[in-house]
């Protein structure tokens, strides 16, 4: 690999974040009268159909199309919203995203025609990350990382002599405060709140609140120890 330096096992490498600090710039006008003239021509499901010619293509020319579709079928649409190839969604129309959100590669957005979505600035969602985003909030920086699952639903179970998935759906809100981190493959349940700047650790599963700057791992999560802090002495 020319230019790279070979790392010795057990090296560490630190590098600057990036999406962080990436400059927001407003989307050329064009771009945004593009969104607008789809709405007022076509019917939201004429342009979720046409997502598909766009959907998978790596070019510049498919990325904007990615933004203009996603700007026409949203609620709310910020600036310099990085949409990867084969992310997809249900129900922009109840989904708000402001600027400078990151959605990765195959991620999954799945909105509710009752739903409530908001994703704050300079969000970050990974690859392959799935969000039931029928009433979920994610908070300025919040990072969501790949594979991770937040779930804002589910059937009650009752009465148990039906079916599971015959039962009544009952829907909690989920907030991931600003600045948090989910892990990858990390799964957050209904009516969980992570608090600010908390870090779920790989493939946890929250079932309860985590409180501000807490570490948690683990199944069920539990906190080990606060960011900046002496890890938590077993009890």
């Amino acid at each position: 690999m020319s230019g790279v330096a070979a790392a010795e096992p057990g090296e560490v490498s630190v590098a600057p974040a990036v999406h962080a600090h990436r400059p927001i710039e407003p989307d050329p006008a064009e771009e945004v009268g593009r969104s607008s003239a789809l709405r007022a021509d076509h019917t939201a499901a004429e342009i979720a159909a046409l997502y598909g010619q766009y959907a998978a293509g790596l070019g510049e020319a498919d990325a904007i199309m990615r933004r203009v579709i996603w700007r026409a079928l949203a609620r709310s649409f910020g600036d310099a919203i990085n949409i990867a190839p084969q992310a997809m969604f249900r129900h922009l129309e109840h989904v708000s995203i402001a600027s400078g959100v990151f959605i990765g590669e195959a991620a999954m957005i799945q909105g509710h025609f009752r739903g409530d979505c908001r994703i704050g600035a300079r969000a970050w969602i990974g690859p392959g990350a799935y969000l039931d985003a029928r009433a979920l909030v994610l908070e300025d920086s919040a990072a969501i990382a790949p594979g991770a699952k937040i779930l804002t639903s589910s059937h009650s179970g009752l009465p148990p002599d039906l079916p599971v998935n015959a039962t009544e759906q009952v829907t909690r809100l989920v907030l991931i405060g600003a600045g948090a981190d989910v892990g990858v493959g990390a799964v957050i349940l209904p009516g969980c709140r992570v608090g600010r700047g908390a870090i779920v650790g790989a493939a946890a599963v929250v079932t309860r609140d985590v409180p501000d700057r807490a570490i948690v791992v683990g199944v069920p999560a539990r906190v080990i120890r606060y960011r900046g802090e002496a890890p938590l002495k077993e009890t």
